[in-house]
């Protein structure tokens, strides 16, 4: 201590001697030294929970990077010249001063955090006064989740089915469930309520597998069905019904944030992603193997290349929020374009993770997880299997042998393509810096070369065909025997696709002569450029000199046309047969072709000999353009030699036969999905499957990479191998198979006990574990932790949805009483270990399903596009949904609410209210509340108002005439009290039958499940 205030009072002194520069930095360097040797710094050891505090708690905003209020706490230098520290004097220093409470006030630090606890803070203290230790080379740095002890990373092992004693009363041992929740009950001391009587049942089991209500008719047929097994057979018939597959799709496209528009700022319409939700329908309603169904979503079109499904299972990856501004209108190389990017990249992972195996690897986008052992590198490495797919339209097909050719035509030509550029590639490396000088002149001299002027009258155009090699020929007829030096030929002008002078000018062609009709005989040639390609002409006419020839008819043939756009055409401007005098002699004559597109004034034969065509604004500049090209052109067939200008003719036909095989398939259907080759949209443009580059991000930074990572996925266990193992030469939708195939894996503890728990959790009203998104530490503790093992290897075993609901619905768990009881309520208020059934809310989609069944009004067809529960207007910036200007007696809208239209931006007022999922966000769990609006819209609501109208005009056509009972009857399915009638009857006599029925749609026992 003494050596301390010795020092403090050498530094005054210092201060002091300012006046005098020399002495002070010299009696500087000697307190420096004599610091250095007694404060032990560099020697010492910074204590361990001092290191924790740091990395745990300040590392994450003062870093040497970010070093946020210019103070880093990462390094020693950094940490030392920040001035926030006065070394043996705690009290003085700015650090311990914003960690600690000042004059009643909370600490300013940690700014997002808990404050530190009391003895953090002198921990820190201490650490000061005691010279702050800082062994040189130590980094600090945040701490990493190294412990993989956590129970759903843990093997799942088969549990023994528990033996059980049985219990008075009704709660029998029907399924191996009831075992593990007995003797749950027997080791708290609770006990099971009885069994719920039928009309109960019917309702319960009937939303549950539905999601609509029993008919009356079956209410009465269950509940005069004496048999033993009356129940499960109800159980075998609701889920055989096709309305299974409609209602548990609900409950997975809640998970996905499937919606029908993109989301963000603009909010346009995705007018194919219903093709998804169809497939997720049609899936339940197969009972498609899990792990199949889960490999479809990720790479179907990798692993099950044959089938639709392939490409339809997709629609999960584009399932969610799109930004269409950060995509479309900002290009990839900017800043916000990396962004956007990034962002979609990072919803692709956390929605796969989340869903199937209920892990928020998200959390690691900007640091390590703090809870869980994965890190920045695992979730970059994830990015990594996602980063050459973009969401768009991509085609399916109904016939799988049509969708198997399609895919084998399309590697074909992928293949040709790429033969073809490494051709390309040879001849760029092979013409060296003169084929550089040239290409550089030409794009120089191309703008001075442009159009001058242009009449509508463009020239001659042939018929389209698929087919380059096909001969098309125009030929002028001069009326006579005519004598002439010279062919003047004038290229095109069209702005169609980019093509512009030079527009369908013949690649390669011969012109021929013949005297007379008598005296055609063979035909003479008089010029041939059938050999090798013809250099694009542009502006400048091409002149072939041809001294004293003498012909009537003047013939141009092409034996190879130009491209158009994925077609092939021969258009002529204009044809001169320059005299002896220099007289155009073909003006104005005659003019016979093979076909013509003839589309006036534009294109006709009649235009090849009118004196027009379209001239450069500098003939020079255009005539340097030429003969750079002519140039280029003898440089490139010098280099292309016989062999390879027959290897590039054998892969251009057989490239063309393909791309005309392809077309002629019939045309597919499209679905909104993962894809890597589409057609571009603004500066939105595929990645013909070429992945992006990945790097980890400093604080999920897209301007702070750090190093680039490889495809991977998560560790399981210490030691695990998370790297993906691809071979060489990989294509992008092997990595993307390699993740399904990571997940569906049997070893895969996450996967089975994600899906085990929400399937529990959507019959029992709440899960095993209570956080259905969440398996990790931040989630909850399993209660019935063997119950949920035995439930995920049940169905890892059996990989079936409906099996597993066989077990949970025919269970006496399921079918217990939802009735309270005090003494359980004691010892378990929230029925965590379901000694009762959990009364719920019907959710938004049943409740408005239930009305239209009720109101006869339910429209049961299946599939398609979805229907407008609003007035869709576009404008040029975004489409607005109008909820208020819907008329909900249109018939397109009564159908089930798993077809509707769902907006993201603008979700359905009526809906929202009620409590359904929003569409942007992962919802495993629907909220339930109770509030007076949700009382209010069911009462004076459009919808309900003329489904209530309806109900009324169905009770009305009902051959009873206590249309009152009836209805009733309808809505809850069991007679009503005598007081109730009373009521009731009073009611409809005052009001009317259609205000009874709306009053009846507000009633508790309709809007809920018991």
């Amino acid at each position: 201590m003494g050596l301390r205030y010795c020092l403090i009072g050498s530094s005054l002194m210092v201060s002091e001697l300012q006046r005098f520069p020399s002495i002070a930095r010299w009696l500087s360097v000697i307190l420096a030294i004599v610091w250095i040797v007694h404060s032990g710094v560099a020697a010492d050891e910074m204590p361990a929970e001092v290191q924790a505090i740091l990395q745990t708690r300040c590392l994450s905003c003062h870093n040497d990077v970010d070093q946020k209020g210019n103070f880093s706490l990462q390094s020693k230098k950094s940490f030392v010249d920040s001035g926030f520290v006065v070394l043996h004097q705690s009290t003085e220093s700015h650090l311990i001063s914003v960690v600690s409470a000042q004059d009643g006030q909370a600490p300013s630090m940690p700014k997002n955090g808990a404050p530190l606890a009391a003895d953090e803070i002198k921990s820190l203290e201490q650490w000061i006064d005691d010279g702050a230790a800082w062994p040189d080379g130590l980094v600090l740095s945040e701490p990493v989740v190294d412990s993989f002890d956590w129970w759903s990373l843990q093997p799942i092992v088969r549990p023994k089915i528990p033996e059980t004693k049985p219990i008075a009363g009704s709660f029998k041992m029907r399924t191996p469930v009831d075992h593990f929740i007995s003797a749950k009950h027997a080791e708290i001391g609770l006990t099971p309520t009885t069994e719920a009587d039928r009309r109960t049942l019917i309702r319960r089991v009937t939303y549950d597998l539905t999601g609509l209500p029993p008919t009356l008719e079956r209410v009465e047929a269950f509940l005069s069905d004496s048999a033993d097994d009356a129940y499960e057979r109800l159980v075998e018939e609701l889920l055989a019904s096709p309305h299974y597959g409609e209602h548990w799709a609900r409950h997975w496209l809640d998970v996905v944030k499937y919606a029908d528009t993109c989301g963000f700022d603009k909010d346009k319409l995705r007018a194919n992603a219903w093709p998804y939700r169809d497939y997720v329908i049609q899936s339940f309603n197969d009972d498609k193997p899990y792990a199949r169904f889960v490999e479809e979503q990720i790479a179907g079109d990798r692993l099950f290349p044959k089938t639709s499904d392939g490409i339809l299972g997709l629609g999960f990856i584009a399932a969610g929020p799109w930004d269409f501004i950060g995509h479309v209108e900002v290009p990839e190389s900017k800043q916000d374009g990396m962004e956007a990017r990034n962002l979609d990249r990072d919803e692709m992972v956390s929605n796969t993770l989340n869903t199937f195996c209920s892990i928020t690897i998200q959390c690691a986008r900007c640091h390590n997880h703090k809870f869980d052992p994965f890190t920045q590198e695992h979730y970059y490495s994830l990015q990594s299997v996602f980063a050459a797919v973009d969401r768009a339209e991509r085609i399916y097909d109904s016939d799988p042998g049509v969708e198997q050719r399609r895919q084998e035509l399309t590697n074909e030509l992928e293949a040709l393509n790429k033969q073809l550029e490494d051709l390309d590639s040879i001849v760029k490396t092979e013409g060296g810096e003169e084929l550089i000088r040239l290409d550089s002149a030409i794009a120089k001299l191309q703008p001075l070369a442009t159009l001058a002027t242009k009449k509508p009258e463009f020239g001659y155009h042939s018929q389209i065909t698929s087919n380059p090699s096909s001969d098309r020929w125009v030929e002028i007829d001069l009326g006579a025997d005519t004598s002439f030096s010279e062919i003047r030929l004038h290229a095109c002008h069209d702005e169609f696709a980019g093509i512009g002078a030079g527009f369908g000018f013949p690649v390669r062609f011969r012109i021929e002569a013949r005297l007379d009709a008598e005296n055609s005989g063979q035909p003479v040639v008089l010029s041939d450029f059938t050999e090798t390609d013809f250099p694009n002409p542009g502006l400048l006419p091409v002149r072939i000199s041809l001294p004293n020839t003498n012909a009537r008819y003047v013939r141009l043939i092409a034996t190879r046309l130009a491209e158009r756009k994925n077609d092939y055409i021969l258009a002529i401007a204009e044809v001169e047969l320059i005299g002896n005098e220099g007289r155009n002699v073909a003006l104005a004559a005659r003019v016979n072709a093979l076909d013509s597109i003839e589309a006036p004034v534009r294109w006709r034969t009649s235009n090849l000999t009118d004196g027009i065509w379209a001239q450069a604004i500098d003939e020079a500049a255009a005539r340097q353009l030429s003969e750079a090209q002519q140039q280029r052109q003898i440089l490139l067939t010098t280099i292309m030699t016989p062999e390879r200008q027959t290897q590039q003719k054998q892969l251009i036909s057989q490239r063309d036969a393909l791309a005309l095989s392809l077309k002629g398939l019939p045309e597919g259907k499209a679905v909104y999905a993962a894809a890597t080759h589409f057609p571009s949209q603004g500066n939105f443009k595929p990645t013909e499957g070429t992945p992006r580059t990945v790097k980890v991000l400093h604080r999920g930074n897209i301007q702070q990479p750090k190093a680039e990572v490889l495809p991977g996925v998560v560790p399981l266990s210490s030691g695990d191998r998370w790297q993906l193992s691809l071979p060489a030469g990989h294509t992008e939708a092997d990595r993307r198979a390699a993740l399904a195939r990571w997940i569906t894996a049997s070893g895969n503890p996450l996967t089975w006990r994600s899906i085990a728990n929400r399937i529990w959790q959507y019959h029992l009203g709440q899960g095993l574990v209570d956080t259905p998104n969440d398996l990790g530490r931040m989630g909850q503790l399993p209660t019935h932790p063997e119950l949920l093992d035995w439930l995920a290897d049940e169905f890892r075993t059996t990989q079936s949805f409906k099996h597993m609901h066989r077990l949970i619905v025919n269970s006496s768990t399921y079918r217990q009483q939802s009735t309270d009881d005090n003494e359980n309520s004691t010892k378990d208020s929230d029925n965590q270990f379901y000694w009762r059934m959990n009364r719920r809310k019907l959710s938004a989609e049943e409740l408005r399903d239930s009305i239209l069944v009720i109101s006869n009004k339910m429209d049961k067809k299946m599939g398609g596009p979805g229907f407008y529960l609003f007035a869709l207007e576009r404008t040029e910036h975004s489409p607005h949904y109008e909820y208020h200007k819907f008329d909900p007696r249109d018939a397109a809208s009564h159908r089930r609410s798993i077809y509707r239209f769902i907006v993201r931006s603008q979700p359905d007022p009526f809906m929202t209210t009620l409590d359904c999922a929003d569409s942007s966000q992962s919802t495993p769990k629907r909220i339930e509340t109770l509030t007076s609006l949700q009382a209010l819209s069911l009462l004076n609501n459009s919808f309900t108002l003329a489904m209530s109208e309806y109900f009324a005009e169905h009770l009305e056509a009902a051959e009873t005439p206590d249309k009152v009972t009836l209805a009733f009857r309808m809505v809850t399915g069991r007679q009503p009290h005598e007081d109730e009638m009373l009521e009731l009857k009073h009611y409809a006599s005052q009001h009317g039958l259609s205000n009874l029925c709306r009053i009846l749609f507000n009633t508790s026992e309709f809007l809920f499940v018991d």
